[in-house]
């Protein structure tokens, strides 16, 4: 099916938002978005269905690491971490795992998978992008 894009958002509430805003919109050019939660599960043909999985970084982080998930955690191209400011926070923990995971993934498979972390408030952005390093300078990935 092609590759898939990963939105990780730090509450159930919000990837529940961000699932009906995202569907409601993209829905006219045919992309199909999934919320992937807790106490959501997706049947093997709505993975396959997907382009875009909306999830919370524990959910994530569970789904990365068990390994049955090998198909769907394979057509990751794009991994999205909204309020990524949320790493200095207890949560934190989290999202650096799912992030140095995915890391070992794209090291292991030679496959490149693009990380962006949003944030609207991030006074510390050097230091994250350094963390999810981003390149600096001319045709670099920071912007801010």
């Amino acid at each position: 099916q092609g590759l898939k894009a990963v939105y990780i958002a730090p509450m159930k509430a919000l990837a529940q938002e961000v699932q009906s805003k995202f569907s409601l919109r993209l829905k006219s050019l045919g992309i199909v978005v999934k919320e992937y939660t807790g106490d959501m599960q997706l049947t093997r043909s709505e993975v396959e269905d997907a382009n875009l999985i909306v999830t919370t970084p524990e959910k994530w982080d569970v789904v990365t690491r068990k390994g049955g998930e090998g198909a769907l955690v394979g057509s990751i191209g794009l991994l999205l971490i909204d309020e990524v400011h949320l790493l200095a926070d207890d949560r934190g923990a989290v999202i650096e795992s799912v992030v140095a995971r995915t890391r070992r993934m794209v090291e292991a498979s030679q496959r490149f998978i693009r990380i962006v972390g949003l944030s609207a408030t991030l006074p510390n952005y050097k230091d994250v992008a350094s963390f999810l390093q981003v390149r600096s300078g001319v045709g670099g990935g920071l912007f801010h």
